[in-house]
Order: structure tokens, then C-alpha cells, then sequence
């Protein structure tokens, strides 16, 4: 496998439940050293694809093509050269971090491996490395699973929703562990519906919503497509209709009662705003924001609703 040739080739990917199409036709590829994400809330198909490439689903049509070898056909030799963290990981309450990991690095015989003490340094835990995994909190227990994918120096790694239920110091701290890896040149395949996470963390990202990819880029990439304008967010009674008309506003949007207008022109936007302020002081614009477009408005915008529903 040449250096400048996908690691990862997914080609019309579909995966159906019955009536439903939990991946419809999804073709993408991944090169060497890229941090690619999947990106797309719960139900949008980004797990069922990343099963699939790991070989733990069976594709009901499509091809996919890891390091150059086939799944399901190559399944072991694929299996031997990738690591992989499940959204929930069962771990051994009563076994030590460090005894999880030595049990592990018996399933590589004849394997090259990285050692426990490199391991647990790669992921934070040299305080933790004598507490049983009962005793971890949710983040410490995310990066030892992160660490277990990591025993057999996998040259891809797998991270399905690997931040859901953390605080922000420990998403933060998984973070700084994954970009650890891209520097050391692992490839990185991840799903997760955090927009924030997509940002710092990916070099590329899809959108992907029923089962479909809608846009494949880098975040800046994407956010450039859709929007040249800037984002005024701000809590208001009214809908977005009635901004739409406003100097410099291209298109609006509401979503739980926070309205967000996109405006060419926004110092003749924010004046219009402000005139329609009662007289008094009596403000109706609560908590406005001005900012550059997110992934988060590129996302709305493409599939009409936000990322968390």
C-alpha cells in the first residue's frame, strides 16, 4: 500500500433494519495520519458505518477497504493492525488499570505491543495505574478503554462517541490524548455528535444525517461554503420571519426560542435590531451574540435542525 493511498475506502456502505436505512449508500475515504470525523446526532447512521469498517456488522451492500485489505473477506488481518473504543466498554471492576492492561497484551501473542507503563503514560493515568476500574471516574475509564484500543500499536483507531456523558475537563483532557496520537501519526476514525469536538480535533469532517453523508470537509472548509456572512443570536418573542427583512440579513433561523439571523452587513443589521428595541429600555433581544459562523449553523442549515436533536 503506497504512502499516499487511503487507508480507509468506504463505497456505497448500506446497512437496513427492515423498513429502515440506518446507512444508505454511503461512500467516503481516509488517508494516512488524517483525524476524520463522522458527524451527526444520535440515530444518524455514524455507528452502524464504523461497525461495519471495524467488522463487527456485516454490510448488506458496498464495499470497504481497510489498509488495503477487504472486510469481511480479511476480517483477522484487518483486526490485528486496528484499535477499537466502543461507545461503552464493560471493563474488569476489580482488576487494577495496570492489571486490565497486562491481561490485554495477552491476546497479542507473537505481537509486537506497547508496554503498560507507555500506555498509561500515553493516557494520563500514571496516578490511577494501582485503582481498580470500579473506582474510575467516567472520563478515567474512557481513556483506559482509549488505551486498551492502543495494547497492539494499532495503525488506525477507532473512537465511537468517545466524550459522551464527560465533563468538559475530562472531554478536554480525551482531546489532548487523540491529538497526542495524530502527532505520533495515527490515523483516527471518529463519530460524535459534539460540534466543538469536530472543530479541535478533526482534520476533515462528514455530515451525516438519516443514513445519508451530506457534506464531506474540513470544518473551515465547510463553515466557507455555506456562510459568508456573520451569525446574531439572540433570545427574542417573535420568530425569524420578522427578521428576514432586515438590512444586511441573508436568511434566518429559530430553534428553542433563540433566533440566529445571518447578515452581510452587520453594523447596518445590528442598528435595524436595535431600532426595533422598545423605547424605555425595556430590551426584547435577551443574551445577543455576535460571532462567525459554526459547524453548529452549517449543520442547521443543511439538515434544518440542531445537532443535539
Amino acid at each position: 500500500m503506497g504512502n499516499d493511498e487511503p487507508v480507509i475506502r468506504v463505497e456505497h456502505l448500506r446497512k437496513y433494519y427492515g423498513k429502515t436505512k440506518a446507512v444508505d449508500d454511503i461512500s467516503f475515504t481516509i488517508q494516512p495520519g488524517e483525524v476524520f470525523g463522522m458527524l451527526g446526532p444520535n440515530g444518524a447512521g455514524k455507528s452502524t458505518t464504523i461497525e461495519m469498517i471495524e467488522g463487527l456488522r456485516v454490510a448488506d451492500g458496498g464495499s470497504v477497504t481497510v489498509l488495503g485489505l477487504r472486510q469481511p473477506h480479511e476480517a483477522r488481518a484487518i483486526k490485528a493492525r486496528i484499535g477499537i473504543q466502543l461507545q461503552t466498554t464493560a471493563l474488569y471492576p476489580r482488576l487494577t488499570v495496570t492489571e486490565i492492561l497486562d491481561l490485554f497484551h495477552k491476546f497479542y501473542p507473537g505481537r509486537r505491543t506497547l508496554s503498560t507503563q507507555e500506555l498509561i503514560h500515553m493516557v494520563d493515568l500514571e496516578e490511577k495505574k494501582d485503582t481498580r476500574s470500579k473506582q474510575l471516574s467516567g472520563g478515567q475509564k474512557q481513556r483506559l478503554s482509549v488505551a486498551l484500543a492502543l495494547v497492539n500499536d494499532p495503525d488506525i483507531l477507532f473512537l465511537d462517541e468517545p466524550t459522551t456523558g464527560m465533563d468538559p475537563q475530562a472531554r478536554r483532557q480525551l482531546w489532548d490524548v487523540a491529538l497526542d496520537l495524530k502527532r505520533q501519526g495515527k490515523t483516527i476514525l471518529l463519530t460524535t455528535h459534539y460540534m466543538e469536538e469536530a472543530e479541535q480535533i478533526c482534520d476533515r469532517v462528514a455530515i451525516v444525517d438519516h443514513g445519508h453523508i451530506i457534506e464531506i470537509g474540513s470544518p473551515a472548509e465547510l463553515v466557507q461554503n455555506h456562510f459568508h456572512e456573520i451569525a446574531i443570536s439572540f433570545e427574542a418573542p417573535s420568530g425569524a420571519d420578522s427578521y428576514t427583512t432586515l438590512p444586511g440579513v441573508t436568511h434566518a433561523s429559530v430553534e428553542d426560542g433563540k433566533v440566529t439571523v445571518f447578515s452581510a452587513d452587520a453594523p447596518k443589521t445590528m442598528a435595524a435590531l436595535l431600532e426595533h428595541e422598545p423605547a424605555g429600555g425595556g430590551s426584547t433581544l435577551r443574551n445577543l451574540n455576535v460571532h462567525n459562523a459554526t459547524l453548529e449553523d452549517v449543520f442547521l442549515q443543511l439538515t434544518g435542525r440542531a445537532l443535539r436533536d
